[in-house]
């Protein structure tokens, strides 16, 4: 089942349209998200084949089967209730039973943390990026033997510089655990190539340095030290920055870079938004998705307000908001046993 199947054989119980766009936040370059509810048939429902919910390939296209929509409403998914209390321009489409349905049913103190924490979430994604933007990884990847280092007295050098130094070749290089120790080893030459050592590491795709048979009597040269978990970490690092550059958003990684401040406006702009919503939910009881303050989050998104200046303004809303989470009317959960009788009334009447 696809989008066109739930429109075309009349599943459809609700449309809208949601992201930028509803909040009244949108630009000439916004996409147009889409997002709805559906529910399945008696015999597919009760059967074996429940879809809970149904995306488009981009993602912008999101629907929700009845009972999936009611549950993360419970949970006081940030998304789910501004699709809930979306505002009458920005509806596509209403079954009439959606009307049992509304967003006051569901406001509960839960609020604090699902808005807020998704906002916080969206802080350590701008910190990450800032971070990747401002460390880029060199394409050519380091080897192990890039962290191999030989100990001189009380300091070290790099294996490399240490071998190039005395004119000794890795290859012909043997390695043997020093016993009692982690990640030493004591580092012996076979000058003739004749005993045949394996070489610190064994190529350049090589996860850990190799160790030699070592013959008996044979003279260490010195001592080498391999930096695993620096090796480990660089490996991570690498994957994760290029992972990100083949996945992420040419368009907005290009405004990030214009606008000069290193981080994801768009991210920063959400987060501040979030946590301005969570505020006013908790102390209204009521959730505006389409946000007054236009101009101010518009000025975020375009880059015009420095990166640690809205970390100071996103740590003042927090504290704001526990404040406003210990006085707030709102019941602590919603009322579970009234909106599950809801539902059952909802679907008895669909599938009459």
């Amino acid at each position: 089942m696809n989008i066109h199947d739930i429109k075309e054989k009349g599943l459809l119980l609700f449309e809208c349209i949601g992201g930028s766009k509803a909040y009244g936040l949108d630009t000439p370059q916004s996409d147009t998200d889409l997002r709805g509810v559906y529910y399945l048939p008696k015999e597919q429902f009760y059967g074996l084949n429940y879809i809970r919910q149904i995306n488009s390939e981009t993602n912008d296209e999101v629907y929700y089967e009845l009972g999936r929509f009611v549950e993360l409403l419970i949970k006081n998914n940030p998304t789910l209730l501004e699709m809930l209390a979306t505002p009458d321009e920005s509806v596509l489409y209403r079954h009439p039973l959606m009307n049992r349905l509304h967003v006051g049913m569901f406001l509960s103190k839960r609020c604090k943390d699902t808005f807020a924490g998704y906002a916080i979430s969206q802080i350590h994604k701008a910190r990450g990026l800032k971070k990747k933007i401002m460390n880029p990884v060199a394409k050519e990847r380091l080897t192990a033997f890039d962290f191999c280092y030989v100990i001189q007295g009380y300091s070290s050098v790099t294996a490399c510089q240490w071998l190039a130094a005395r004119g000794i070749e890795q290859r012909r290089c043997g390695l043997a655990a020093i016993p009692h120790t982690k990640d030493l080893y004591a580092l012996f030459y076979d000058s003739n190539a004749t005993i045949g050592y394996k070489g610190i590491v064994s190529g350049d795709s090589a996860l850990d340095v190799s160790l030699s048979s070592i013959p008996k009597g044979e003279k260490g040269l010195a001592t080498l030290y391999f930096n695993r978990d620096g090796y480990s970490a660089y490996c991570r690092e690498y994957r994760e920055y290029w992972e990100w550059v083949d996945k992420r958003s040419k368009e907005r990684y290009s405004d990030t870079i214009q606008h000069g401040h290193n981080y994801d406006t768009k991210n920063m702009m959400h987060t501040i938004r979030l946590l301005q919503m969570a505020e006013e939910v908790l102390l209204t009881g009521t959730l505006s998705v389409k946000r007054q303050n236009r101009e101010e989050l518009l000025s975020i998104r375009a880059g015009n307000v420095a990166y640690d200046d809205l970390l100071e303004q996103a740590n003042g809303l927090m504290e704001r908001i526990e404040t406003a989470y210990a006085s707030s009317p709102l019941p602590e959960c919603p009322d579970i046993e009234a909106i599950t009788k809801v539902l059952v009334e909802m679907r008895m009447t669909l599938y009459e």
